[in-house]
């Protein structure tokens, strides 16, 4: 594996394509001319708003759905907002700015923000004030109401700074972090992934000077670093302007299985399982071994790749934690669980029942479950059973399955809320002769 063309293409394939980046603006350029029509008299669709948010630092890849923007009102409305329940006040005005515009059954007040609801995705509008150093008043309806202080172009100048520093590697690893978080459903907000890269790269000189060709290495180190992470610590200070980023649920089992699973592919000495272990660290963005399928015909010649890929069904937008796990079952008597078994390192032996299970869900309901199987190696390819079908729920929460020859399988299971992909988690059975 070539691994600076690889991560480059890696890089590429998850980048914000054109014809979404066009669409991103005209709906900002819209929403814009709203809100300067009801509020300045003007029609411009640029002046007075500031992109935010991941889109605003640059570290948005594809399938991106939660964008935010800012819009910045006037100096002489401060005193006209700047009464009791003039936060609900402002925000209500702003959507009905922007219904001039866009349906009002597509738009909700938030707490402290205005949603624009699209197919695709949201953009969260926050109007502001600004006050000194170029940071910004919001309102937050909470209880009585107040102003809370923002200050978006702290952190964007971070970015802006640390990239030029860093031989532009932060963004890139920014957007590598999404696309981890999407393929293993890990519960982390895009400031916090950006604060976490960012710390990691001021905390070392290793990669002020390198590009593609260290990835792996950047990647490994990264995600040990996750792992190393105080497991009780709640909050971090945010690139830049330093304001409190919480973390709302532990990111360490996850980055670990990430930080092993890019050991194991830095030492593999096969291409097609180095390209692998990526695909399960990053997934489909992350290039196929380009020889896979002539390979695979050598062993078997009626080989099919019959493996189907969640994020060409929905968006994947995880908003919400979700843990599976196993019981292992022999002649009706119960093993143990399969997690137990992958911490003690010990693989599994064939002939045994399997019950995957969701172990914890936070979703709220109603939301579908779905579940996919897939083998690999020899023996799947032998047998022509690599599976990887995207199947529903019976409703019963749980898979089950035998463990009926030796190699890597993997459960995945997907809750979809709304048309879109809002929690997963995977599980590997690795069976030994």
């Amino acid at each position: 594996m070539n691994t600076s063309d690889t991560f480059k293409q890696f890089v590429s394939n998850i980048k914000i394509s054109e014809d979404k980046a066009e669409t991103i603006s005209y709906r900002y350029g819209r929403i814009t001319k709203a809100l300067n029509e009801k509020f300045r008299d003007t029609d411009s669709k640029t002046a007075n708003t500031l992109q935010v948010g991941s889109y605003g630092r640059y570290t948005g890849i594809k399938g991106i759905s939660d964008l935010d923007m800012i819009y910045i009102m006037p100096s002489s409305k401060w005193s006209e907002y700047n009464v009791k329940g003039g936060q609900s006040k402002l925000l209500q005005d702003t959507k009905n700015a922007i219904t001039s515009t866009y349906s009002a059954s597509d738009i909700k007040v938030d707490r402290c923000v205005v949603t624009v609801n699209f197919s695709d995705s949201h953009i969260d509008i926050q109007p502001v004030f600004e006050i000194e150093d170029q940071d910004y008043k919001y309102p937050d309806t909470y209880n009585d109401g107040s102003w809370k202080v923002t200050k978006p172009r702290k952190e964007m100048s971070a970015m802006t700074e640390s990239e030029q520093d860093k031989n532009k590697n932060l963004r890139r690893l920014c957007k590598m972090a999404r696309a981890w978080k999407n393929k293993n459903g890990v519960c982390m907000g895009g400031l916090l992934i950006d604060t976490l890269a960012y710390n990691f790269l001021n905390s070392t000189s290793t990669y002020d000077s390198v590009s593609f060709s260290s990835y792996d290495e950047m990647c490994r180190d990264f995600f040990k670093y996750l792992y190393d992470q105080p497991k009780d610590q709640k909050e971090y200070g945010a690139l830049g302007s330093k304001q409190r980023v919480k973390v709302h649920k532990s990111f360490k089992r996850k980055s670990k299985k990430a930080y092993d699973l890019s050991l194991e592919a830095i030492e593999a000495t096969s291409d097609n399982s180095k390209h692998n272990k990526w695909r399960d660290i990053f997934g489909t963005d992350f290039p196929k071994y380009e020889k896979e399928e002539t390979e695979a015909k050598l062993i078997n010649e009626n080989y099919r790749d019959t493996e189907e890929y969640i994020e060409s069904l929905y968006p994947v937008h995880i908003l919400y934690d979700l843990k599976i796990d196993c019981e292992i079952k022999q002649n009706g008597f119960r093993n143990g669980l399969l997690r137990d078994f992958l911490v003690n390192k010990i693989r599994l032996l064939p002939n045994k029942s399997l019950r995957f299970y969701i172990d914890k869900i936070e979703v709220p309901y109603p939301y579908q479950v779905k579940w996919k199987v897939t083998n690999r190696g020899e023996q799947a390819i032998k047998r022509d059973c690599i599976r990887g079908q995207i199947v529903d729920d019976t409703g019963s929460l749980e898979k089950k399955e035998t463990t009926n020859f030796k190699g890597s399988h993997f459960v995945e299971c997907y809750v979809i809320k709304d048309n879109m992909v809002v929690a997963k988690d995977t599980i590997d059975v690795p069976i030994s002769e």
